[in-house]
């Protein structure tokens, strides 16, 4: 198994331009919370059993980077059982987000990581909160340039 340096390293590589990487900071979470969305909309069970087994891979990789994930992804689910959305509204993110994401590619000039592998779509989120919690504390010490 990679390291989580390993994997942030190589998805880094297709992530160096400045407005890639501010779109990929809005789209991948709002990409997170609409897939949330659309699987808590089809099947409570499915959705709960995604979770656990994307943050076991976390933990494999990093235990902080793991918790804040946790910590995150209970405040979407919480705004998710919250929010009255349907599954139009979770749809709409969804294709919106994949466009920035697609657009930011292009600006960068390179091809969306999973392309090469699909677990970079599981790395995408982690390497965000990496970069975020690189922006709320000098004392985090960011795995990638985040910048």
């Amino acid at each position: 198994m990679k390291t989580i340096e390993q994997w942030f390293d190589e998805y880094s590589d297709s992530h160096q331009n400045h407005t890639n990487k501010m779109l990929h900071w809005i789209c991948v979470p709002s990409i997170l919370f609409s897939i949330l969305g659309i699987l808590a909309h089809f099947n409570q069970l499915l959705t709960a059993l995604v979770i656990i087994a994307t943050l076991v891979f976390y933990a494999r990789l990093d235990i902080v980077l793991s918790i804040a994930m946790s910590a995150l992804v209970l405040v979407m689910v919480g705004l998710i059982l919250y929010l009255p959305f349907g599954r139009g509204v979770y749809i709409a993110i969804f294709i919106l987000a994949w466009l920035g994401q697609f657009y930011g590619h292009r600006v960068e000039g390179k091809k969306p990581s999973f392309f090469k592998d699909l677990q970079f779509l599981l790395i995408g989120p982690l390497w965000c909160m990496d970069a975020y919690l690189s922006k709320l504390s000098n004392k985090w010490h960011s795995r990638h340039s985040p910048s």
